[in-house]
């Protein structure tokens, strides 16, 4: 579990492209994610096209990293498989993570741009990727070979946590 204390947000990447089958890796984590009644309300779009990944870069204020990375994961909240709506932002924010923990896994870097809950931003992800009517941008994933990796803060705050016994 020590991926859990290593991984960082990665907002800088060198050049180098990531392979396919650490990209399908990727994807299979985050596939393996619980979801709530196995619901599993997802479609993935993988952008590596340099333009696509600039215009991405431009969807949220925040969305920066994404112009210097090598390879952007999309996860989208597909509306016609939520047998359960109101889970299908917790079930992609688990794909998610599982994706971050594996990039982490894989020496790779990565960094997650949220999109949901802000409807302009999800509209401008769904423009770019002419996105079928059905599918919504949850996030974006920047990933990429790290340009440089540091050490992850310990957040552990024993006032935030409350037992009862």
């Amino acid at each position: 579990m020590d991926v859990i204390f290593q991984r960082t947000s990665v907002r800088h990447y060198d050049a180098k492209p990531i392979e396919p089958e650490k990209a399908e890796q990727l994807l299979r984590a985050a596939m393996a994610a619980p979801s709530a009644m196995n619901q599993q309300p997802w479609e993935f779009y993988v952008i590596r096209r340099p333009t696509l990944l600039q215009e991405l870069g431009t969807a949220s204020p925040y969305a920066g990293p994404v112009k210097e990375a090598t390879l952007a994961i999309v996860p989208c909240i597909d509306g016609s498989r939520a047998k359960l709506p109101e889970y299908a932002a917790v079930d992609l924010s688990t794909a998610c993570e599982n994706i971050l923990l594996e990039a982490e896994q894989q020496g790779l870097g990565a960094c997650w741009i949220g999109i949901a809950p802000v409807p302009e931003r999800a509209a401008a992800v769904g423009k770019i990727l002419h996105l079928p009517e059905q599918l919504t941008a949850f996030a974006i994933i920047a990933l990429g070979y790290p340009a440089s990796k540091k050490p992850q803060s310990d957040r552990y705050d024993a006032a935030r946590v409350h037992e009862i016994k």
